[in-house]
């Protein structure tokens, strides 16, 4: 039996960079991957870095007068790049962790006991590994919901399939009108795929502030995204060329054909199949691993990182769970407690930026609160880039002029929400993002003129 100071099961953000930095110290570490087309993790092979080498080009292809045929073409064209791009960055992210001196470990691993791991290989051998210490970096997979005719169904799709489609979908229906779904919408619309989101909620976005979410409703219709709401996917029929999908709203029962559907209908922790029962490891009521705030288990010797524990499922997220349990490890402070504020951006086209608190939330809390808000149509960069569409809003304490929440609908809000999340951690009293001065032409100096009084 081999026997590891560390053993790390996935190859996500978190495991590869914790398994690289325990290894550099000079501890005996294995990394395990189930799969060798996950080498580097979800996000940067079938996640955030496909899908947005996906939505730039889709925005590109927008901007461009073709008819279908021809976005077609640019569309296969895309995927194959892609697909090039990917297998590069995989095999770097082997090369970069096998080089630091990590053990990696094709195969699925699952709990003995607390200290022993079961590997079984592709042909299924099965080995035992012995580790002082785990750590769980597992991820997510996509919900599958319980749909008459969604299983062994050709033209039904998750997120991770989706993005090995060749053929740009005429008529795309997604099923699902959360994040994922609502990105994928605005990437085939802009290819000149006709889109369809069906979903269950009867308001859209709906965690997020009710006016930002009125403004990417509105600029989805003007772009010809259909949403059905308040409807429930009945069953998706499989046809020779396309699929048959039933759903009722209203109380009627409806019918729409599509050429793909996709299942978007949420991730889940992905712990299935390593059994961790054997380890005496507790889930949440979420079923993902429960962890206290420097992310141990309740058992001692056992982490857990990134998806895998539920919550908010981002790479950024992943990777400060490698910082929270380095800083562990070496008798620091950092906990899951002092992260500071968590921004996040849905990339559709423009990408929708959030962080802080929503002005319904702030209300409800009862802040004394003001409201500043910008449409991107007075924001001279979003003309030069063509996208003066969307609008900005930030919310502020009357009491403090500390920012509780930013809701940026425009382009590049990727980028500014960061420095709006960083004033917000420093407890920057807005009136000095107000009174910066920024280079111009910019997005960042629509900060002038949002918060000006």
């Amino acid at each position: 039996m081999r026997e590891y100071k560390n053993v790390i099961i996935g190859f996500g953000k978190a495991g590869k960079t914790l398994a690289s930095y325990l290894s550099k110290k000079g501890e005996k570490t294995a990394l395990i991957e189930k799969s060798s087309n996950m080498y580097g993790g979800t996000c940067i092979n079938v996640a955030c870095i496909p899908s947005k080498y996906l939505e730039y080009n889709a925005r590109l292809s927008n901007k461009i007068e073709d008819d279908f045929a021809q976005k077609s073409k640019r569309y296969e064209e895309v995927i194959n790049n892609k697909n090039e791009f990917i297998s590069a960055l995989r095999n770097k992210n082997y090369n970069k962790v096998k080089d630091s001196g990590v053990d990696i470990i094709d195969g699925k691993a699952s709990f003995k006991d607390k200290n022993t791991l079961r590997i079984e290989s592709k042909d299924g051998n099965i080995e035992e590994i012995f580790a002082e210490r785990i750590f769980i970096n597992t991820g997510a997979k996509t919900v599958i919901p319980n749909i008459e005719g969604v299983g062994e169904n050709k033209f039904v799709y998750t997120s991770d399939t989706m993005m090995q489609l060749k053929e740009l979908p005429k008529e795309f229906v997604i099923i699902g009108g959360g994040y994922i779904g609502l990105e994928f919408a605005s990437y085939y619309n802009n290819f000149g795929s006709n889109v369809t989101v069906i979903q269950v909620e009867d308001e859209f976005i709906h965690r997020e502030d009710r006016e930002i979410a009125q403004s990417v409703e509105d600029t989805f219709n003007e772009k010809g995204i259909r949403i059905i709401k308040s409807a429930k996917t009945k069953s998706i029929k499989e046809n020779a060329n396309d699929a048959t999908i039933v759903y009722e709203v209203d109380g009627k029962i409806e019918e729409i054909n599509a050429d793909a559907v996709l299942l978007a209908t949420g991730r889940v922790p992905n712990i299935d199949s390593l059994e961790i029962e054997n380890a005496g490891i507790k889930k949440t009521d979420r079923g993902g691993i429960q962890v206290d705030t420097h992310l141990n288990t309740n058992i001692d010797n056992i982490w857990a990182m990134g998806d895998v524990r539920g919550g908010m499922q981002f790479t950024y997220i992943s990777l400060d769970d490698f910082r929270i349990i380095k800083s562990t490890l070496e008798g620091g402070d950092r906990t899951s407690e002092n992260r500071g504020n968590i921004p996040y951006t849905v990339f559709i086209d423009p990408p929708l930026s959030r962080v802080g608190m929503s002005e319904e939330q702030a209300k409800s809390k009862g802040y004394n609160i003001k409201v500043f808000k910008l449409n991107a149509k007075e924001i001279p960069k979003a003309h030069i880039l063509d996208q003066a569409i969307g609008m900005q809003k930030i919310i502020v304490d009357k009491d403090t002029n500390n920012i509780l929440g930013a809701h940026l609908f425009s382009t590049q809000s990727e980028e500014l929400i960061n420095l709006v999340k960083l004033a917000m951690d420093l407890k920057t009293d807005y009136r000095v993002l107000a009174n910066s001065i920024y280079t111009h032409p910019t997005m960042s100096e629509s900060l002038n003129d949002l918060l000006a009084e």
